[in-house]
């Protein structure tokens, strides 16, 4: 099949749900050799996490995830791109504040993936930061979150006792970054 075979046009469509945090739309398309098809599609304005260190610790975070039936997941600071015109690499800096109370001096960002893309539309932006000290910020009220510092000499420790995609993804480059 050729790159012509898979090109597609939105034909229509309509919101079946809109919440706080997302949209789901069934929306039709028309392939170029004319046949169309419905999809379900979970609208999500994306996320940022954090792989924050220094020179003895990575900072991780454990909180209850609901959807998962899990109360002490463990993963990467992270948060939605929910304010109003703010970059990704802003919403970072919000959420390392607001979950672990730091900044951090040094900024690089990582990768940007796509969640889920048989259904959403999400992409995720992890960063790498450094060169961290204090920092206190106001956290969201319904937020319940352990700081942990995990030894930075056991990433795969961190690693296997996560199954959370934007934590691996960061702690893995953490790795191959530091050889």
């Amino acid at each position: 099949m050729s790159a012509e075979d898979r090109r597609f046009e939105r034909t229509g469509g309509r919101t079946v749900f809109e919440g706080k945090i997302l949209t789901v739309v069934v929306d039709r398309f028309r392939f170029s050799d004319g046949d169309e098809v419905e999809r379900e599609i979970v609208r999500h304005k994306g996320a940022a996490g954090v792989v924050a260190h220094d020179d003895t610790h990575v900072y991780l975070v454990r909180q209850p995830r609901e959807a998962l039936d899990d109360p002490d997941f463990l993963e990467i600071p992270a948060g939605r791109l929910d304010k109003e015109g703010e970059s990704p690499l802003e919403a970072a800096r919000r959420e390392l504040a607001e979950e672990i109370g730091k900044a951090a001096e040094r900024w690089e960002n990582i990768t940007s993936y796509v969640s889920s893309a048989g259904m959403s539309d999400e992409v995720v932006h992890v960063f790498h930061a450094t060169g961290l000290s204090d920092r206190s910020a106001e956290s969201d009220e319904n937020e319940r979150i352990e700081i942990v510092r995990w030894p930075l000499d056991d990433l795969d420790g961190a690693i296997a006792a996560t199954r959370d995609s934007k934590t691996l993804v960061g702690l893995l480059w953490l790795k191959l970054d530091r050889g």
